[in-house]
């Protein structure tokens, strides 16, 4: 039996570079889908469950970043390739707290999203969902349900929402309280690779988690330098 063809949606509204990087991945084995707006792209994913969404930031509309919002609501395993023009620090963090995956600066060689497709693939392959493990956690003062992405304040009933990355680092740091959790264990289940810039990433989820929970001054995320994080309540 011959192997299932990838189906990956493009998201791009530059006509002429939504046909180059089609035909090219056309002529490399892949199936693929052009929206040229947001709005076409959420109707196209919902309909046909990609197994790769390529998405380019800026778009009529609905934006990149929007889209990719809206789908993390319901879906966490797709792959998202960000393309964009945009490489200020912010930009990217935002997009990688979106849900996103991977991005490429304009302008990109076609090689190298075919690999990043491809890596991104084989990752979501290979990782198998857990879902024997908790999803809903009492932290001092909080509860936290992971699958909702939602913190509530017992007390005084606020709610905040999460996103997508730190819900699941303030999962990993719930599964294992008071012990260390590696930068690295985390930067390689939610972002793919341990790269310094990546790293930076991961310091500004953790900052943003802190100011989640500061209601609760018993509760603190200590950094363990040069290891990793670690959910202390009380001590």
């Amino acid at each position: 039996m011959s192997e299932r063809t990838i189906h990956i949606l493009l998201a791009e509204d530059e006509r002429t570079l939504a046909m180059i990087i089609k035909d090219t991945l056309d002529g490399q084995g892949f199936h693929v889908t052009v929206a040229s707006d947001g709005e076409e792209a959420l109707r196209l994913y919902t309909a046909d469950k990609p197994d790769v969404l390529v998405a380019d930031v800026m778009m009529p509309r609905l934006d990149g970043f929007e889209l990719v919002r809206r789908i993390r609501k319901h879906d966490q395993q797709t792959p998202v390739i960000f393309l964009t023009a945009r490489s200020a620090v912010n930009d990217v963090v935002h997009g990688f707290e979106m849900g996103a995956n991977d991005y490429l600066k304009k302008p990109f060689g076609m090689q190298e999203l075919i690999v990043r497709i491809k890596a991104l693939l084989g990752r979501a392959c290979t990782v198998a969902p857990q879902p024997e493990q908790a999803t809903r956690f009492t932290i001092g003062q909080y509860l936290f349900d992971s699958v909702l992405q939602r913190l509530t304040h017992v007390p005084t009933g606020n709610r905040a929402e999460l996103s997508y990355r730190e819900s699941e680092i303030l999962r990993h740091l719930c599964l294992h309280p008071s012990e260390v959790v590696t930068s690295q264990s985390l930067l390689l289940e939610l972002w793919g690779d341990d790269s310094f810039f990546n790293n930076k990433s991961l310091h500004v989820f953790i900052t943003k988690l802190r100011h989640r929970l500061a209601q609760d001054h018993s509760l603190r995320i200590v950094n363990v330098r040069g290891i990793g994080y670690k959910l202390i309540n009380g001590e």
